[in-house]
């Protein structure tokens, strides 16, 4: 069977394959440091042996959960921010039909995403969307006081509460959240809800394969224990004892850094899918708040190709010569449509008839990957056999072990992010929340 596999022939001449190899030592040390979880933030490396540690008996658990659920109600409302939801909307976008929430028929609930904003006029509309609807909820937090889905978990609990009684309430509301402290943890006990632990030692962007990710996934019909079997597989490809030029998460860090070190201060993740749009917003978070520190790190971008090939192409192809794109490339689709011909030929696309789209959509790959080296944009391809739960899994786990490994390389905490509080003082200061005074002054000073 094939494995995800990482291509680096393309990030020359600002890199050669000579560099990357000379890393082998530097890196191996970050990986074993990584591994034994003696470095920086090992207090949150939980997520390091996840995959072989998950049992049958746990996944069987979440299952049972997901198919209470799915029998219950038509829309499961995922609600939390960052990795709350993320990880979970990254997998459930590239393995759904596209429009499989405009069919009528369904076997799986419509899954929805609150407390990920805070837009009155988005929860309004939700609200009203539900309002004659079967719904459930699943909600996400660690202390349950974090403001955006606290929010949206108190008016959906409102509205849940006016269309069920007490006991049928408590079925249809899932809580994820810590296993002895926090709001949450108090309320889920008080009402008598179900629940389920994140780990202390895993953080929010490394949790997809913890309960936070995999219950919305088991809710929206998808195999998470091949989801896990991917990651499992991916943790084994990546140990300590792969040789260096064997281990895809090792290669990845060592040639992004030398990348970075050359002034390539940007990244761009590249698909050629659109179910991967979310899947990219999960590698944005997991990259930039792992690496953003002390005034270092490389700027997470990403776009959806060949769609914004007409409106970024342009300047990916001739703009400052900063960047560098990181291009997940997938097998063949999952689905064959070939191109008809036309005979009065007006749009002269007759010379591809009776190809499949997947194949110009391949070439189109191909050809801006050509176009780009050209231009002198480094590019780094990963290449995934195909899009399913499996792949997923290992995709997964080796963007994380890439992202421990090269967060030690640049020599920053990965597994921190202190930055994030800035905004919530400030934003707490001005909406008067107590304990906050010296603030609001401070800030009314500046106003």
């Amino acid at each position: 069977m094939k494995n995800l596999a990482i291509d680096v022939s393309n990030v020359a001449p600002e890199v050669s394959l000579d560099q990357i190899n000379a890393e082998k030592e530097n890196v191996q040390k970050h990986l074993e440091t990584l591994m034994a979880k003696t470095g920086k933030g090992n207090d949150f490396l939980g997520w390091v042996d996840l995959p072989a540690e998950i049992s049958a008996d746990h996944l069987k658990s979440i299952e049972a959960t997901a198919e209470r659920l799915r029998n219950k109600a038509d829309y499961v409302v995922v609600t939390g921010i960052g990795g709350s939801y993320l990880g979970a909307r990254a997998v459930i976008d590239a393995l759904n039909d596209s429009f499989d929430h405009l069919k009528g028929e369904r076997k799986n609930p419509v899954i929805l995403y609150a407390g990920h904003n805070i837009s009155e006029d988005y929860t309004y509309e939700l609200l009203e969307l539900l309002k004659d609807k079967s719904f459930g909820i699943i909600v996400i937090s660690k202390s349950g006081t974090t403001t955006e889905p606290a929010i949206a978990f108190r008016v959906l609990k409102e509205l849940l509460e006016t269309k069920y009684d007490k006991s049928e309430v408590k079925e249809r509301i899932v809580a994820i959240t810590d296993a002895k402290k926090g709001a949450l943890r108090t309320l889920a006990e008080q009402e008598g809800y179900e629940t389920f632990v994140i780990p202390d030692d895993v953080g929010g962007r490394y949790s997809v394969l913890t309960p936070v990710g995999l219950l919305p996934i088991a809710v929206a019909g998808f195999s998470i224990s091949e989801l896990v079997r991917g990651a499992k597989t991916m943790r084994d490809l990546t140990g300590t004892d792969v040789p260096f030029d064997k281990n895809p998460s090792s290669i990845y860090a060592a040639t992004r850094n030398l990348l970075y070190q050359k002034g390539k201060k940007t990244e761009i993740l590249v698909n050629y899918h659109p179910k991967l749009h979310y899947f990219a917003e999960w590698w944005k978070q997991l990259y930039g708040e792992s690496e953003g520190k002390e005034n270092k790190g490389i700027f997470p971008a990403a776009v959806d190709f060949t769609t914004d090939l007409h409106s970024m192409g342009q300047w990916i192809q001739e703009g400052e010569r900063t960047i560098f794109e990181t291009v997940i490339s997938v097998g063949a689709a999952r689905h064959r449509v070939l191109i008809p011909r036309d005979e009065a030929n007006l749009d002269n696309l007759n010379y591809l008839a009776g190809k499949r789209i997947d194949e110009v959509n391949k070439m189109a790959e191909l050809g801006t990957r050509i176009a780009h080296t050209d231009g002198g944009v480094p590019n780094i391809r990963i290449e995934l056999p195909e899009l399913n739960e499996y792949y997923l899994g290992q995709m997964i786990y080796f963007f994380e072990k890439a992202c421990g490994i090269s967060g030690y390389i640049l020599g920053v905490n990965p597994f921190d992010q202190p930055g994030v509080e800035a905004y919530k003082k400030n934003m707490f200061a001005l909406l008067g929340k107590p304990g906050f005074e010296k603030e609001t002054e401070a800030i009314k000073k500046r106003l």
